[in-house]
């Protein structure tokens, strides 16, 4: 039994490597292929009193979306290497347990920056705006963490992490998909495809990634080891990137 699970740790070591060298190609690809497409970071305040509609918007900073989508991509390349090298025993000590603490550090990160990538693409642009997207979308990820520490120590699994976790995820798709559908209904020029395919593609794999936390705590056929429901999370959040990256490449950066 001990040699079985030890071979299993050494083809996901080699899995991780393997995934740690698709996020870099792709990273260095961005960085290479992308045109300089950026958007707009504002800071929007009032002018008159409160409940006036006065309001004055000022520019920031632009961000290149070809970098940013690179630094995502980037973000997981760095966690896989370290999982596969430095932090490997680390790494198999807390798979035993059903705990992998950088995956949730890397997601917090990465898909993130994702959200707020889709967000600036639909038309939010308020730093404010912004930042709360990221920390809120932040906050569903630390209550999947939440899940996994929580559920160490007790017999019968603890739902509470996993509920609040899918409400914090949704809360930044609603706001998005609001944005979205007035765009469609009001905007003279419409809304892009790629960007339509773009909250249509991530949501869902946004939401199979909660799926397949509910499936391994519910241990479902294959889930019942811990060790496929890694590698799914490996899987999805190499196929969830690389479809958000050349999406977003094949609507703004090429060229």
């Amino acid at each position: 039994m001990g040699q079985k699970f030890s071979a299993k740790f050494r083809k996901l070591r080699i899995f991780n490597a393997s995934m740690g060298i698709l996020h870099l190609f792709q990273a260095a690809l961005m960085f290479l292929l992308s045109n300089d497409f950026s958007l707009s970071v504002t800071n929007t305040y009032p002018t008159g009193p409160p409940g006036s509609e006065e309001m004055m918007s000022e520019t920031l900073f632009s961000l290149r979306i070809g970098p940013l989508v690179a630094l995502f991509l980037l973000i997981s390349a760095v966690a896989h290497f370290l999982l596969a090298t430095v932090l490997y025993d680390w790494y198999v000590r807390n798979l035993k347990k059903n705990v992998n603490h950088l995956r949730w550090i890397e997601y917090s990160l990465s898909s993130s920056i994702m959200i707020v990538v889709i967000a600036m693409l639909v038309g939010f642009s308020d730093i404010g705006v912004l930042i709360l997207l990221f920390i809120v979308n932040a906050s569903m990820i630390f209550f999947g963490w939440l899940m996994e520490l929580y559920n160490q120590r007790t017999e019968e699994t603890k739902w509470s992490p996993f509920i609040f976790g899918c409400i914090a995820g949704a809360a930044p798709w609603v706001a998005i998909g609001i944005r979205l559908l007035t765009a469609f209904w009001k905007s003279p020029v419409g809304v892009p495809d790629f960007v339509i395919w773009i909250f249509v593609s991530i949501g869902i794999f946004f939401n199979i990634f909660a799926l397949n936390q509910l499936l391994q705590y519910k241990r479902v056929g294959p889930w019942q080891d811990s060790l496929f429901g890694e590698k799914m999370y490996i899987l999805l959040s190499l196929v969830a990137k690389t479809a958000l990256a050349w999406q977003v490449f094949a609507g703004t950066l090429v060229g």
